[in-house]
Order: C-alpha cells, then structure tokens, then sequence
C-alpha cells in the first residue's frame, strides 16, 4: 500500500466505518430512520417555544406542555419497548412512526391549546429536540442485536453522530424556512411555524417507509422452548416403541398425551421480572444517576436554551438557527471520535470526560452579556454533550443480558424521560418571575454530580460477562482494563 494512503486507513479503521459496512444494510436503515427523525426533531425544537409563544400561550403553559408532553412520551415508551420483541421490534417503530405523523399533521392545522396538547401526548412530538420517543430503546436494542462485542461502539458511535447532522440539519432549514415563509405575501409568522410542520410529517412518512424495509435480522431470535424439546423426544420415544407388544400400546398413548410437567411448562414472564436480580443491582445504581442527568437536561433542553437566547438577545429566527445548526455540526463532529476514544480511555472514562465540560458550560451559560462568549459556550456544551451517548448504550449492552436489552433499554429511556419532565415546569416557573437564568445554574451543578458518581460507581465494572458464545469476552474484564486491552490491538495492528 502506499505510504500517502496509510494515514487515510489508520482514519477509516479508527472512525469504525469497516464495524458499520460489515453489520450490515438493517444497520444503516436504522441510521437512516433515526437521522431522518432527528431532523423533524430538530426543526421543532427551534421553533416549538417561540410558535406557543406566538400563540400568545404563557411561560407557564409552555412548561406545562413540555411537561405533559414528556410524561405521554413515558407511557408510550415504557409500553412499547417492553412489547417489542414480542411483537416484533419492526412493527413497533413502524406505528412510533405513525404517531409522530398524525402529532405533526394536527401541529400543521391547529392552534389550540388544549388540541396540540391532546396530539403531542398522544402522538410523538419532540419537544425539547431530544429523542425521548418510542424508538430509541429498540433501536438501540436491535444495534446492540446485530452487532458484536467489537463492532458495537462503532455502530453505535454512528447512529449518535448522524442523528446530530440530522439536527443539525433540520433547524439550519426550520430558521431559513421561517423568514422566507414569512416573507410571502399573507403568511404571518404563525403560518410560516407551521409549515415548518409539514416537514414533521414529511419525516415521519419517511420512517414509516425505511421501518418496512427492515429484514427480520431486527428481531430477537426465538430460544427452542423446552416444551418443544420435550414433544420431539416423545415423537422420538413413540417410533422406537413401535413394534412392542400391544399390551404397551395404551401405556405409550398416555405417554404422548401426559400433560406437561409444570418445570416443563414455558413460564410466561411479566414485564418487569424479565429483568434478573443481577442486572437490576447494576442498573438501580445507573438510573439514579440517569435521573439526576436528566432532569437537568429537562430545565434546559436545546428547545428552552433557545427560547432564553432569543429572549436575551431578539435575534432573527434564521440567525438563531444558523447557530443551533452550527452547534449540531460540532456536535457531529466529536461524536466521530467518541469511539476511537473509549478504545483508549474506556467507556466510562469516555462519558465522563466529555461530559464533564459540558457540564461546566452549562452552568456558566448565563453569565455572559454578550451574544460571542454566549454562543461559545453554548457551542462547548453541544459540541461534547453527546460524546456519552454511544459509549453508555455500549455499556449497558456489555453489562446486561442480551434477552433483556430492549426491556432495559426501554426503562431507561422511561426514566430519563420522567426525569426530565419535571424541568420544563421548574424553568416555565422560573422564566414568568425572570429568573430564567437559574434554571441553567441548578442544571450545570446537577450535570457535574452526574458525571462524578457516574466515575465513581462505574469505573471498575465487569463488562461482555453475558455475550453469546463465539462473541463472548473475558467476564473478568472491566471498563479500566478494557482501556489496557485496546492499546494492545492497536500496537498489534
């Protein structure tokens, strides 16, 4: 190989693109469906706040639908993940999909209160630009399925970055979309919000379309039920039977009839017991921690940071989407480089450390007068706030059972959701007596714990103890050694 394209290949292998390419095409339809869905996302997010807020809906009312909205999201992905695989994880994002296009069509028509708030409850809405739907845990969950030990991270590293340039993408289009619908004759800047709806369901149709053309490779493969094992033996014993005296015939006759031993019978589990005592000591320690992110995430979501900056400095809708675009496009850039760097610092050290500066923006957001020191800092807490994201699922994929992945997956998307939807009301609150700048203090501190106890808990952790085999990894390996065990394929290579 030339030596000028040596570099290009250390690039291509660290980036994970050889983990993507192999996994295979239901991967990058998965990629492709979330990042189509995140720049429906993202276009909300840019204008949700200020639509209300033309509608001449109060700050306390915009909390308050925020928050409601984020409880209807709880229900309907607690429910939906933990029927996924049992009715087939395809089926389950395509009527997400169609939930978020029936939410978008009424946000296109209507403008009452009490009717988008009935449509985003019910339907899926993203009202903060998180995607805190239905879809997430069983994409994650069916990564995670298609994926192996050593592909996982990378996999995952992509489906965090392309969603950010889906974002990024969406409100770079919302802001230039609202100042050029409303410079047609008799649109107002009501009717430019919402056609920024139409775009919603655009998006959402282009969802419902990719989830069709998912192979079954998504679902979880069926273990042979022991009842099953047993009616083959029986079938097995009655043919060797054959032959004997006719004095047995009636004895093999209640043999093939018996009814099954109540060890034998396939216990039908519920959903919560399907999670075992093992993983649910592990995952009570990340939830709390989980929660406490989340709810700070809730006080200041990207819709709410919005919201506050154009209150602060009454910018053009195109102006403030140029910079929350500009700030989706870091974001998608360090995503890039969050797997090469859990291969040398570990997962848990990865999250922290890139975390933990986002943090810190966050609680420094408000002291700025100033639009450019504003605008650095706000580019500093999206730029690495979701370097976490691929690492965590990949840890919570190594630390708990495969069979119980999507069930995990979608308790912890429940409650970070539930978390975060007691924010919105505390900064609605806080926003009608003009302390707004609170909300993003409290969050910062909130964020800096996280990240600590996140380090504290985690670091040590045993991780693959419940791969298959074939992929299995040593179990005695923990997130430290891991850091260990990267840098010695990489001088291997």
């Amino acid at each position: 190989m030339p030596s000028f394209l040596a570099p290009l290949k250390w690039l291509y292998v660290k980036f994970g693109i050889p983990s993507l390419y192999h996994t295979g095409r239901d991967a990058w339809l998965i990629i492709l469906a979330r990042c189509c869905r995140m720049f429906a996302y993202g276009a909300a997010s840019l204008i949700i706040a200020l639509f209300f807020s033309s509608l001449n809906f109060s700050d306390s009312q915009i909390g308050l639908f925020m928050t409601l909205t984020l409880i209807g999201d709880v229900i309907l992905s607690l429910l939906l993940a933990l029927v996924a695989d049992r009715v087939g994880r395809r089926r389950t994002l395509f009527l997400g999909a169609f939930l978020m296009v029936l939410a978008g069509a009424v946000f296109a028509f209507f403008e009452n209160f009490w009717i988008l708030l009935a449509a985003a409850v019910v339907g899926v809405i993203s009202a903060t630009g998180s995607d805190n739907g239905p879809f997430r845990a069983v994409e994650e969950s069916t990564l995670s399925h298609l994926t192996t030990p050593e592909t996982r991270a990378d996999v995952l590293s992509w489906y965090v970055t392309t969603s950010s340039l889906g974002s990024a993408a969406g409100t770079e289009v919302a802001g230039r979309a609202v100042d050029a619908l409303r410079n047609l004759d008799g649109w107002s800047m009501v009717d430019a919000y919402h056609g920024i709806f139409y775009l919603y369901v655009a998006m959402g149709i282009m969802s419902m379309i990719i989830s069709l053309s998912m192979s079954a490779r998504c679902e979880l493969a069926e273990t042979l039920p022991r009842s099953e094992s047993s009616e083959a033996l029986l079938s097995e014993s009655q043919q060797a039977a054959e032959g004997r005296h006719e004095d047995n015939d009636e004895h093999n006759k209640d043999l093939d009839f018996a009814p099954l031993s109540e060890s034998e019978t396939p216990q039908k589990k519920g959903p919560f017991t399907q999670i075992s005592s093992e993983t649910r000591s592990i995952m009570y320690k990340l939830w709390f921690l989980l929660i406490v992110d989340s709810l700070a995430d809730g006080m200041v979501s990207y819709s709410l940071t919005n919201f506050y900056m154009d209150r602060k400095f009454h910018m053009s809708k195109s102006t403030l989407g140029n910079i929350t675009s500009t700030s989706y496009l870091l974001m998608s850039c360090s995503t890039i480089f969050a797997t090469p760097l859990a291969q040398w610092l570990g997962l848990i050290k990865t999250m922290v450390f890139t975390h933990l500066p986002s943090s810190a923006a966050v609680l420094l957001f408000p002291l700025p007068r100033g639009l450019p020191l504003t605008v650095a800092l706000l580019f500093i807490r999206t730029g690495l706030n979701n370097m976490d994201q691929a690492p965590r699922a990949a840890f919570i994929a190594a630390v708990v059972k495969p069979d119980e992945r999507t069930a995990v997956m979608g308790i912890t998307s429940m409650l970070r959701t539930l978390a975060s939807t007691v924010g919105p009301s505390i900064t609605g609150l806080l926003a009608s007596i003009d302390r707004f700048w609170i909300a993003f203090v409290v969050a910062g501190a909130l964020r800096i714990g996280y990240d600590l106890g996140l380090f504290a808990l985690f670091v040590n952790m045993k991780l693959y103890s419940h791969e298959p085999e074939g992929h299995a990894i040593n179990s005695t390996r923990t997130s430290h050694e891991e850091e260990t065990q990267s840098g010695r394929r990489e001088r291997a290579t």
